[in-house]
């Protein structure tokens, strides 16, 4: 068994894993922190963007001021911003069957999989990953599409080029192979390979192995997966939660018993507590609101917008902001809001009997109703109409480098970041120097270190895979062993285009009689309560399912036309020889050898049994658990009689 590992960023996974003759790729997320190093896509022409000085070298070796702006001492690359995708060259994608997603931001990769290797096999996920999914991609295609840039930078590509340049740039990995963004006609193409699954459903792939999704508790349909077969059990934990919010709570007692457990998707920020977090988000909106002042949110399209709007909901009345609009831009952000409302299944318990009251399970409809929360697909149309401040904008995207929020960073008086994919400051990086107070309140329900390690405690699996950066502190805390994993035996770690062997072999396959050959069968009592019967068979093989069947009867020889002296027999088939079970007794024996004349046995012990020297017949007898071995030269009579004294103490099958 191996696992391929294409991606290094470790929320944002995608590995394969190869397992009883089936290649599973187990996530395909898209990392898009290669971003933070283009320069903003502005929806209106930007003063200040043009006129940003090309970067040439110290030494003015290099001059690409096309390619490459400078702006606060940090260099960007002036082009459509592109993605770092999963390793391509690691192994035959073509040759995956299957494509497990465990949650919508984790398959943003997936048409650069499914549309550009020859993939011909079919993804796993749920209905609200898979709807949600579409959106965010939509959404992403959306915000690329309406900005288009000419221009298309290369050279600083070039590897003797790339490690001359200034930092960040010069330490961004694999540049060659990233990539601009997907087509509509590429997702739609991508995402109609997808079949859907719920909750504990049982798919069986190729006869070989069965897989099962179950709840993680992280966002709407996110799952885990467990992929086993009848003697080997892998479970894959991605993304997880055990926070009480809107999904369906962490399935956690599927996953006991595990021979080997992938663990990705650990908290981005262990030290930051989410309510205390969504504390400060409130108590600072507030703050700038009462001031006159209004707030941007950058945010994904879906997720934590949801409990946002919902921690507001409750927040506004008691904060007197009961009059303040809260606007919600984005491509998507009405199909969004009415997926959160209708995919009731996948809800936690409390958000599910409200369906049936019937009231909405979130509270945002409430607010659409009374006109507290309005959305709109851009800042362009009635949005301009009705926009009046002081006010709360949710709009994406979070990196600052393209989207609707690029437009508000200029307009608005305080930014407040939630999501925890971007460092901040990077993402401020080319806006500055900055008029507007920023504020870091980053918002992850994922599993933290701690919850982790009791989990991982009570499913006790016998190893566990994880990425090399949980096995170490953060490298700015590096004394903080808290924040990393310390398990025993210690986890095995990976990083981008590691493989690896996975430490456990396959022993058993489970093989079915046919009833006819089962009736057929005599056991033997070798020991009480043990019977053994002896079988012959031919094992037949076909879609990974192995029967034994009878051996079939050769055919009758046809009469030949011909007279023939000797009339041609059938090949006869032979009884099989009996087994013998059980063991030889040292003492015993050597009493049996004395009885035969047989007297000068010099004794000698080994590590798994004995050898007996014979001295005057000069004849070894070597003794073992599973056999035993008559060496005799031109003396066949002795090894017949020795031979005869053996079997005394073997039961014949």
């Amino acid at each position: 068994m191996k696992l391929y590992c294409l991606s290094g960023h470790p929320t944002l996974p995608c590995n394969v894993l190869k397992f009883k003759s089936t290649t599973i790729m187990l996530d395909c997320g898209l990392d898009t922190t290669s971003v933070l190093n283009f320069l903003p896509l502005p929806l209106v022409h930007s003063q200040r963007l043009s006129k940003l000085p090309g970067w040439v070298s110290k030494d003015g070796t290099i001059n690409i001021e096309k390619e490459l702006k400078e702006c606060a001492g940090r260099v960007f690359v002036d082009s459509q911003p592109e993605f770092c995708l999963p390793e391509r060259d690691l192994l035959d994608l073509s040759t995956i069957d299957v494509i497990l997603i465990s949650n919508y931001h984790c398959m943003m990769a997936l048409p650069y999989i499914t549309e550009h290797t020859g993939f011909t096999g079919t993804v796993y996920t749920t209905e609200p990953t898979l709807q949600i999914g579409r959106l965010l991609m939509e959404e992403l295609v959306s915000f690329m599409e309406r900005v288009p840039k000419a221009q298309s930078a290369t050279c600083w590509k070039n590897k003797e080029i790339q490690r001359l340049l200034p930092a960040p740039l010069k330490d961004a990995v694999d540049v060659w192979t990233w990539k601009r963004s997907y087509s509509m006609q590429e997702v739609n193409s991508a995402l109609s390979k997808v079949q859907l699954v719920g909750y504990s459903q049982k798919v069986e792939l190729f006869g070989a192995v069965q897989i099962s999704p179950l709840s993680s508790g992280y966002s709407l349909g996110s799952s885990n997966w467990i992929i086993q077969s009848h003697h080997e059990k892998v479970s894959y934990v991605s993304g997880s939660s055990l926070l009480t919010t809107h999904p369906q709570p962490m399935d956690q007692s599927s996953l006991k018993n595990s021979d080997v457990l992938i663990l990705t998707g650990l908290t981005q920020m262990p030290t930051a507590n989410p309510d205390g977090m969504l504390g400060e988000f409130c108590s600072n909106l507030a703050m700038t609101i009462r001031g006159g002042g209004n707030v941007l949110v950058p945010c994904y399209s879906s997720g934590v917008i949801y409990d946002l709007l919902e921690c507001l909901y409750q927040f506004i009345e008691s904060a007197n902001l009961g009059t303040t609009p809260f606007y919600f831009i984005s491509p998507v952000a009405n199909s969004s809001l009415e997926f959160s409302q209708i995919f009731a299944e996948w809800l936690c318990h409390n958000k599910q009997t409200k369906v049936y009251l019937p009231e909405p399970p979130f509270p945002h409809a409430e607010l659409i109703q009374t006109n507290k929360l309005k959305h709109y697909p851009s800042i362009h149309g009635d949005f301009s109409s009705d926009f009046r401040q002081p006010c709360v904008v949710f709009t994406g995207h979070p990196s600052l480098r393209f989207g609707d929020v690029v437009h508000f960073m200029e307009l608005l008086n305080t930014i407040i970041f939630t999501e925890p994919d971007f460092s901040y400051l990077d993402a401020l990086a080319p806006y500055q120097p900055l008029a507007m107070k920023c504020v870091y309140c980053p918002i992850d329900t994922r599993l933290n270190f701690h919850q982790v390690s009791k989990l991982l405690k009570e499913v006790q699996p016998l190893h566990v895979v994880c990425p090399e950066q949980y096995t170490q502190p953060p490298p700015t805390q590096s004394h903080r062993s808290d924040l990393m994993l310390e398990l025993q035996p210690p986890p095995m770690p990976y990083r981008r285009c590691s493989v690896l062997s996975l430490p456990f072999r396959r022993r058993y396959e489970r093989v079915y009689i046919l009833p006819e050959l089962a009736t057929s069968l005599v056991p033997s009592e070798i020991k009480p309560g043990v019977s053994v019967a002896t079988l012959s068979a031919v094992l037949h093989s076909k879609d990974n399912k192995h029967t034994l069947q009878s051996v079939p009867k050769p055919p009758p020889v046809p009469p030949s036309k011909k007279r023939k002296r000797v009339m041609e027999e059938p090949p006869v088939t032979l009884a099989p020889k009996p087994l013998l079970s059980g063991a030889v007794p040292l003492e015993a024996f050597l009493a049996t050898l004395q009885k035969h004349g047989i007297t000068e046995v010099k004794v000698e012990e080994m590590a798994d049994g004995h050898i007996l020297h014979l001295q005057a017949e000069d004849t070894l007898i070597q003794l073992e658990e599973d056999g035993t071995h008559i060496v005799c030269d031109n003396n066949e009579p002795l090894r017949t009689t020795l031979r005869d004294m053996v079997l005394r103490f073997l039961q014949k099958l």
